[in-house]
């Protein structure tokens, strides 16, 4: 159950991040290349690899904080595994902040969670031998489910695409890094990971053409603009860490089917906070009747939520 709820924590952090991210795409003074946000998002995600050296404070380490103790030289199948889930990563992002500057992140963000699950429930049975008990499947099917009839109405045949790419794609990048986990144990997975991320997303500047869109966008970009995306990235990666821990220790599957709960997060959050957030962040469609229609999603979504726990009440 503790892994359930870790999982829930970091569902809640990154419906923030989705709605600081719809802004950032979606204005154009800000950070108008999704390719250069999902860039310096892995980067930065890249860059988490300092909370090792917080477990070499006394007592940090009964918390589940990593430690480089734990750290082993990697194999050939280490460093393919790390590059893969870096390369999977990124090429979610990018097809998920571009769908994000061209619809509404209610309609998108339920729809890459519900194909991200999935997914993921697929993957864990074909590549990690993994099965869930009737009351986890239940449940996970019911998230998934509940998260794609939250979109009032699909998007435009492009933007469809994209979010079935960025879904199946994320699914891919968990499925990796629990393999990693599952092969080397959660601290020198979690290490060699973000070594993958950092040289991966450092060696596209090798590429002339990305190396062009890098610098150009870069310049564009403000201190204060800098500043946020910063924030939002730190709390980002404090979401990865708690949903990747809850990868190790739970079903991957299930992690993302708990994404279903991010929307409701952000449901609360725009209703509670609609008059101080950005125009580009509020939902576009606020008639009553989709509104209560979406709540009657959530419920579903809901109902999958506590299949979970009366599972894991069952066999504690």
């Amino acid at each position: 159950m503790t892994w359930i709820l870790l999982a829930t924590a970091g569902q809640f952090l990154n419906a923030l991040v989705a709605i600081f991210d719809k802004y950032i795409v979606s204005d154009e003074k800000v950070l108008p290349r999704p390719f250069v946000y999902a860039f310096y998002s892995c980067l930065l995600t890249g860059g988490w690899i300092v909370i090792f050296f917080l477990g070499w404070i006394p007592g940090l380490s009964d918390f589940g904080f990593p430690s480089l103790e734990n750290v082993k030289s990697p194999s050939l199948q280490v460093v393919a595994m790390s590059f893969l889930s870096a390369y999977t990563f990124f090429i979610a992002l990018v097809s998920m902040f571009d769908a994000l500057k061209r619809a509404d992140a209610s309609n998108t963000m339920p729809i890459i969670g519900s194909v991200s699950a999935l997914s993921a429930f697929g993957m864990s049975y074909l590549f990690l031998g993994e099965e869930l008990t009737d009351n986890f499947a239940v449940g996970v099917v019911l998230l998934a489910v509940g998260t794609m009839l939250v979109a009032q109405t699909l998007p435009k045949i492009n933007v469809v695409i994209q979010v079935l790419h960025s879904g199946l794609f994320f699914a891919l990048h968990y499925i990796t890094m629990k393999g990693l986990f599952n092969t080397n144990g959660f601290d020198d997975g979690f290490f060699w990971s973000r070594i993958g991320f950092v040289v991966f997303v450092l060696s596209l500047l090798l590429v002339p053409v990305y190396f062009d869109k890098v610098k150009t966008e870069t310049k564009k970009v403000t201190k204060k603009v800098g500043a946020i995306v910063l924030m939002v990235k730190i709390v980002a990666g404090v979401a990865s860490f708690m949903l990747l821990k809850a990868t190790d220790l739970g079903d991957p599957s299930v992690v993302q089917a708990l994404g279903g709960l991010q929307y409701i997060f952000i449901l609360i959050i725009s209703i509670s906070f609609a008059e101080w957030l950005p125009a580009s962040v509020a939902d576009s469609d606020t008639r009553p009747s989709t509104f209560f229609r979406r709540l009657l999603f959530v419920v579903v979504i809901l109902v999958g939520f506590m299949m979970l726990f009366v599972d894991s009440i069952k066999f504690v």
